[in-house]
């Protein structure tokens, strides 16, 4: 056979998701060219087939169906079979994925895709079982049932009408603009960006959404939702009304000690499958571990609750453990499933789960174990399938009294307990890691190990996201080109870069220039920005697409405003450019097109258009826009401008900013001197020193700090108090060590 697409090709791929499916006998073919031009040679449908290595239901059908030879014969004869990882593709999972949700009112992974030879999608749905049940196609059936329809003249033109039909539908949902479709304001109206008032809108939102009973949002399966705990601290803080911070401590508590989270390992799975928190989706993903502990130091910097520190301290510890390269970058995902060493089957929760008498025979002491099985309720009934995930039920309080033990004595041997238990647990068979490293995704965990550096006063986080951004700068930035590609695995570099990637690392790079006061972070940040003007800004449209400009032509161009399990690109996009506005010339510095011409640089004005083309999408439901609201709420409040000269940062000034909770702080770090701050604005490409360094020398040679806000700026001063009592907070922030809740 010479036709390379009769065969299967995912060995030739680095992905481990596609890996997996290598040795089915169905002829998987990656997304590229070569598969597509077969489906349109052979003039047969696509079967395209979405998920990610950590999908447990994904791993079901490939039992069921993909590894059934009757299955394959028929995949293979009538159809070109394409396997996508999410991961590395979302753009082609963003069109089919909201195809499904149009046509069936859901979602989710395995996505299935009947697609016509041109990619238009006429058949959608998820997890199909091999054979019918209860009301389900099976899905040997209905391959055969779609393979005599595309050969039935009649049918075909039918097929082909809808999957028209449906595409048209997703460039509406997905490319369209609201003046590119025909909505735009009336005549001689001028649309303007939403008010900070949306902010408190979405705030609004996220209470009536609040399970008040146990903590977290909707009363059935529970997910972290970090991007709305962002807006409850930002309207706190804006408007002082305590229902904000009640509800989010409700979810900062209720995520940190239930099954969500890893009591013997640190870290956090995916979501819980119950309403109280109690059983988790094992999983462990990198963008949970980076957004969820930025919430906690949120938290943190409200309440002063040392628990809420930490959680995060814990959860870094975990990441850099588990989840990161020997070089510096982060992997990506830990399995649902492991070896059961009961069964020898691969099981979902195998790794974390615990009987009593596993607990007693490895603690040995009576003591010790009786108050790890009553602090995390590990039972002989059990919480799962008649094993225990740890949640964290008894106050140590209660425990003291109980076993008549001091509360100090309680914690110190529920922390032995919990050390032995880990060391235990490693001598386990492992889940499998799925080991690209994503430039979004590192873009992600590095802003929150540069945030927790600054909010914990810990160096070494620091230096870990110092490592991450080097590590993903090295591999998968092209200094020639001045593009980022997406995913790097075992030297293998693939996937143009998305949005999110240069958004996600633009935020990390630009975090890192704060907590470091290292210029090259600065620049690099400010050069993936200008790549987002470059490639995704559409002026026309007024809006951010998704794909790059230059990339692949799919059968729509996707943008994504909406917060799904990572932040919203286009939000984090609009955030970081009003960040990095701060350090353009204050002429407009100039960028060189490939066709010669130069435009300015306004990062402002792309934030405040873009705002502008989706207000009426943001306003109407603010709640699934949540990082666009708190885009909107920067863009009206401008930043608080914290700029230091200095050659470090002071570990006062450090702990009087960063220790209080101020969202809108920007360090504005910068040398002492005019002739050293000369060097930095080579380095920059810049001409004129930016506004926020202009004029702000040390004085009298000593480290000096200057404050401004809504145009407003402090004396310069030496003394962080000054500041502090010029904001009108000079209170401490009051760290606590108390047990609450549990």
């Amino acid at each position: 056979m010479n036709d390379p697409t009769r065969r299967n090709r995912l060995e030739e791929e680095e992905s481990p998701y596609l890996r997996q499916h290598a040795d089915n006998p169905v002829n998987w073919q990656p997304w590229d060219e070569q598969a597509l031009e077969a489906a349109k040679e052979r003039d047969v449908p696509i079967f395209l087939s979405i998920g990610y290595s950590a999908c447990h239901w994904c791993h079901v059908m490939e039992a069921e169906s993909f590894e059934d030879e009757s299955v394959a014969e028929v995949l293979n004869e009538n159809f070109v079979p394409i396997k996508v990882d999410r991961e590395e593709r979302p753009d082609v999972d963003s069109i089919y994925m909201t195809v499904c949700q149009l046509v069936t009112g859901r979602g989710g992974w395995p996505l299935s895709a009947w697609l016509t030879p041109e990619g238009k999608p006429f058949f959608v749905g998820t997890y199909f079982p091999r054979e019918g049940q209860q009301g389900q196609p099976g899905f040997l059936d209905l391959c055969e049932r779609i393979a005599d329809s595309w050969d039935s003249e009649d049918d075909r033109e039918e097929m082909e009408h809808r999957a028209q039909q449906w595409t048209d539908a997703a460039t509406d949902q997905l490319e369209e603009t609201p003046d590119a479709a025909g909505a735009g304001t009336e005549a001689g109206s001028s649309p303007e960006p939403p008010s900070s008032d949306v902010l408190e809108t979405a705030a609004d939102a996220t209470l009536r959404s609040a399970d008040r009973q146990h903590g977290g949002f909707g009363s059935g399966q529970k997910f972290p939702q970090p991007s709305r705990l962002r807006v409850l601290a930002r309207a706190y803080d804006r408007t002082g009304r305590e229902e904000y911070l009640e509800v989010l401590e409700e979810a900062l508590d209720a995520m940190s000690v239930g099954g969500l989270y890893d009591h013997v390992g640190g870290g956090f799975h995916r979501y819980c499958v119950d309403r109280d928190w109690t059983v988790p989706h094992f999983e462990k993903m990198l963008y949970d571990n980076a957004e969820i502990p930025r919430a906690f130091l949120a938290g943190y910097q409200l309440t002063g609750e040392d628990r809420y520190a930490e959680i995060v301290a814990d959860t870094l510890t975990f990441v850099t453990r588990e989840l990161t390269h020997d070089e510096g970058g982060f992997f990506s995902t830990l399995d649902a499933q492991s070896e059961s060493p009961e069964t020898g089957e691969r099981e979902e929760g195998a790794f974390y789960v615990w009987t009593p008498a596993e607990v007693h025979e490895i603690l040995e002491n009576e003591t010790d174990a009786a108050l790890f099985c009553a602090r995390y309720d590990i039972t002989e009934s059990g919480n799962f399938e008649g094993r225990n995930q740890p949640n964290r039920v008894a106050r140590v309080s209660e425990l003291a009294g109980q076993f008549d033990l001091e509360e100090h004595e309680i914690l110190k041997r529920l922390e032995s307990a919990r050390q032995q238990l880990f060391e235990a647990r490693e001598e386990r068979p492992r889940p499998d890691r799925d080991e690209k490293v994503l430039a979004g995704w590192n873009g992600l965990l590095i802003s929150t190990f540069a945030e927790a550096a600054l909010v914990l006063g810990e160096d070494e986080y620091a230096e870990t996201a110092v490592d991450a951004l080097e590590f993903v700068r090295d591999r998968l930035w092209d200094e020639d080109e001045q593009r980022l590609s997406r995913r790097y695995k075992g030297g293998d570099v693939k996937v143009d870069g998305y949005l999110e990637d240069y958004a996600f690392l633009a935020r990390g790079a630009f975090d890192c220039y704060q907590a470091t006061g290292d210029v090259d972070h600065l620049a690099f940040a400010l050069e993936l920005a200008r790549v987002i003007e470059a490639e995704f800004w559409d002026a026309e449209r007024g809006t951010l697409y998704f794909t790059p400009e230059s990339g692949e032509s799919l059968v729509t161009r996707p943008q994504e405003l909406g917060d799904q399990s990572t932040p919203s690109a286009t939000g984090v996009a609009l955030e970081t450019l009003l960040a990095l506005d701060e350090f353009a010339d204050s002429e407009g510095s100039k960028i060189p097109r490939e066709d010669g011409e130069a435009v300015d640089e306004d990062f402002e004005g792309i934030a405040a258009t873009v705002l502008e083309t989706h207000s009426n999408t943001i306003e109407a439901n603010a709640l699934e826009h949540a990082t666009l609201c708190l885009a909107a709420d920067r863009l009206e409040s401008g930043a608080l401008e914290v700029t230091i000269a200095a050659e470090e940062l002071p570990d006062a000034w450090r702990d009087g900013f960063a220790s209080r909770y101020y969202p809108d702080r920007l360090f504005a770090r910068r040398p002492p001197t005019k002739d050293g701050l000369e060097a930095w604005l080579e380095t920059l490409g810049l001409e004129d020193e930016p506004p926020i360094w202009a004029g702000r020398e040390a004085r009298n040679g000593e480290p000096t700090l200057y404050v401004c806000r809504d145009q407003t700026c402090s004396p310069p001063t030496h003394e962080v108090a000054d500041a502090l009592e010029w904001l009108g907070d000079s209170g401490e922030n009051t760290e606590g060590e108390s047990d609450a809740p549990f």
